[in-house]
């Protein structure tokens, strides 16, 4: 039993600063793929598909502060003010869930980064316990902007589309410096499921979740960083 326990803290040692050096090692390198763009053509390459992996890394201030401001207004309004966790949100989430209703996530933009960007895909108290993990490392070791605009590169905005600037070019064609207000909000409404939902053929519940955003984006005021 000593033995083992001996090598279950080595392990956990290691783990640590492996997982220490990975994400600051992404607080300057932008991170080149992820295991969901990996499944994702796992699953075109099953279906016959050919892959398709379209994105192009933006820096933070060359994404419009429309998008920046419709993400945060439909995904995380506290992304500000929270230390990566948005418990109010979490609870009721848990609340939802336990009475048997379509089950919601609760996550933050943190949370999502972290799962998009050092964690495979799927649901699991495993997976979960290692989002929170990976989450507390970014808050301390990234800045908000740097998460923000992770999230805004990674996070997946169609079939085979990923990041604000491809989304931009495959349904505006034009680079996501350029989005209007009504543009990001209808992109940002489609966050939830972007296999299911499409800027390019909205559909009714879409319009309204784009009404919503736009909104809240009035409400939220300047992104003070």
């Amino acid at each position: 039993m000593k033995r083992i326990g001996i090598m279950v803290g080595k392990i956990a040692l290691w783990f640590f600063l492996f997982s220490v050096i990975w994400v600051l090692a992404y607080r300057f390198i932008n991170p080149p793929i992820t295991l969901l763009m990996v499944q994702r053509n796992m699953e075109r390459k099953a279906d016959g598909k050919p892959a398709k992996t379209e994105k192009k890394w933006v820096k933070f201030e060359d994404i419009s502060d429309n998008m920046k401001r419709a993400a945060v207004s439909a995904e995380d309004q506290l992304f500000l003010k929270h230390m990566g966790f948005d418990i109010n949100a979490i609870e009721k989430a848990y609340a939802s869930n336990a009475k048997g209703k379509k089950v919601k996530g609760g996550s933050t933009i943190s949370q999502q980064t972290a799962k998009n960007v050092f964690l495979w895909p799927g649901r699991s108290y495993v997976r979960k316990a290692f989002e929170a993990y990976f989450t507390l490392l970014i808050e301390l070791l990234w800045s908000k902007e740097r998460i923000l605009e992770v999230y805004l590169n990674v996070i997946e905005m169609g079939d085979g589309i990923y990041g604000a600037e491809a989304a931009s070019q495959a349904y505006y064609h034009k680079s996501c410096k350029n989005l209007s207000r009504s543009e990001a909000a209808l992109i940002a409404a489609c966050f939830p499921n972007p296999l299911r939902w499409t800027p390019a053929k909205p559909t009714g519940y879409i319009r309204h979740r784009q009404y919503l955003i736009m909104r809240n984006m009035r409400r939220l005021g300047p992104l003070d960083f």
